[in-house]
């Protein structure tokens, strides 16, 4: 019998900011627009998010100058308000990301399977690329 084993890839962040605001940066569409890209070339024209269990959300990430463009989306495992997100991608990796209070801030820990197509480094780069775009977002409100 063959198995097969998952990479898992870890993010985190400390964010400068109140654990509602951070969820909130992290949830709210019209936020999610405004930092859900890996680099400066790249945007996210569109974003819908169901934050709550069995919800879904999507979002479309573009190359600035219209060359190239994805659709990102899936449907949450668990949600657990101010705390935990689960979900499942579109193309049935998992997701978990946790929200911590850390003093006056927001501990934020990531932690996703990797695809296949690209080298595990660049995924957890790129990740972590959004994932500081968010942080930089949110302490900058």
């Amino acid at each position: 019998m063959e198995t097969s084993q998952t990479t898992k890839i870890t993010i985190e962040t400390s964010v400068n900011a109140p654990l509602a605001t951070a969820w909130e940066t992290w949830s709210g569409p019209a936020h999610i627009m405004k930092w859900n890209s890996a680099s400066p070339d790249w945007h996210c024209p569109k974003a819908e998010n169901d934050l709550r269990t069995g919800g879904t959300f999507s979002s479309r990430m573009e190359a600035r100058d219209g060359s190239m463009g994805f659709d990102f989306g899936g449907v949450y495992d668990e949600v657990r308000h101010h705390e935990y997100i689960a979900y499942t991608m579109g193309d049935g990796r998992k997701v978990n990301v946790t929200f911590a209070p850390q003093g006056n801030g927001t501990h934020i820990l990531q932690t996703f399977d990797a695809e296949n197509m690209h080298p595990v480094e660049m995924q957890r780069e790129g990740w972590q690329s959004i994932m500081n775009n968010h942080k930089t977002y949110t302490e900058n409100l």
